[in-house]
């Protein structure tokens, strides 16, 4: 049985309270649409860094976003990005 711990990290200037269980998604527009839908690229269990990481390294084409999801959070959206 693991322990969970506690952190605590800053993004973009705000204060981000996670445990090592927690959940971070990396998601990326499908379509260059409007009213396109996202679909998951990379999934984190407990790695903030990580999935900053990875957010950062998706380079978007005209048209398309990207986001980065904290889903347990009472607002989910930590990052998003439109070319």
């Amino acid at each position: 049985m693991s322990e969970s711990k506690l952190l605590e990290s800053t993004l973009n200037g705000k204060r981000i309270g996670y445990s090592t269980e927690t959940e971070f998604v990396v998601q990326v527009s499908k379509s260059r649409s409007c009213k396109s839908s996202y679909q998951n690229r990379f999934t984190f269990k407990g790695d903030l860094g990580k999935a900053v990481f990875y957010y950062n390294c998706i380079n978007i084409g005209r048209g398309y976003r990207k986001r980065l999801l904290m889903p347990s959070a009472n607002k989910p959206i930590l990052a998003r990005s439109a070319s």
